[in-house]
């Protein structure tokens, strides 16, 4: 029962931080260059590369945190299949040739100096590494290293969250740090804590936990974490 409610409360908060997030992208439609965060990336936002990168970013990566969140239901997986593999490709895609490779770019020029730049290079790095592991270990039907892979992609796909949460919380306790001090903080946290605790997950026997089945008379995809 404590392991459902728990579920129930992660999810309900990452669909909560979709929804914000969609609504902080809603004001970047109209496509104006002194739109919110787009006013401290004025010396960038001339360079093509840059503005198409920043606006494929924001307006696809939402769909790598709804999709990726499938994957981890036995329901969906157990009722409906091909849904979970239908929605497993369009993160891997969207991850390996969209969001990823955008994060990359616009991490080269990120605010916060050289330090922030390097933490998000590799976030979008590892994002995109993790990502093509569990899609290639899926492909190859080893399921337990597809579960581990997608895991560490998903957490680092929550980074656009935690890096905002951070930021709340930073600003909450008034904390006596320089702005750049402050980003290159929240840019390493963002995503280095996620991925120790989907290592901790790992490690404490959560593949154990999981259910894998021999894959069904479909061909379709079969394994899910256990809810």
């Amino acid at each position: 029962m404590l392991k459902k409610i728990g579920w129930i409360l992660t999810v309900t908060a990452i669909l909560y931080g979709a929804w914000l997030m969609l609504l902080l992208t809603i004001p970047y439609t109209a496509f104006e260059k002194y739109t919110d965060f787009l006013i401290t990336k004025q010396r960038v936002y001339h360079l093509f590369h840059w503005r198409i990168s920043f606006y494929i970013h924001v307006f696809i990566s939402i769909i790598a945190l709804l999709t990726g969140l499938l994957q981890f239901s036995k329901y969906l997986l157990d009722k409906y299949p091909r849904l979970h593999r239908n929605s497993g490709k369009t993160y891997a895609l969207v991850v390996v040739f969209l969001s990823g490779p955008t994060g990359l770019i616009m991490g080269f020029y990120s605010n916060g100096g050289i330090y922030a730049r390097i933490s998000f290079v590799l976030l979008s790095i590892l994002w995109i590494a993790s990502t093509i592991m569990g899609w290639r270990s899926a492909m190859q039907g080893r399921w337990p290293e597809h579960i581990t892979w997608m895991l560490r992609s998903y957490a680092l796909t929550l980074s656009a969250l935690t890096l905002r949460l951070y930021a709340l919380i930073l600003g909450l306790m008034h904390m006596p740090l320089r702005p750049a001090t402050a980003y290159i903080t929240i840019s390493w946290l963002s995503w280095t804590i996620n991925l120790l605790i989907a290592e901790l997950l790992i490690k404490r026997g959560l593949i154990k936990r999981m259910g894998i089945r021999p894959a069904a008379s479909s061909g379709e995809d079969t394994a899910a974490i256990k809810i």
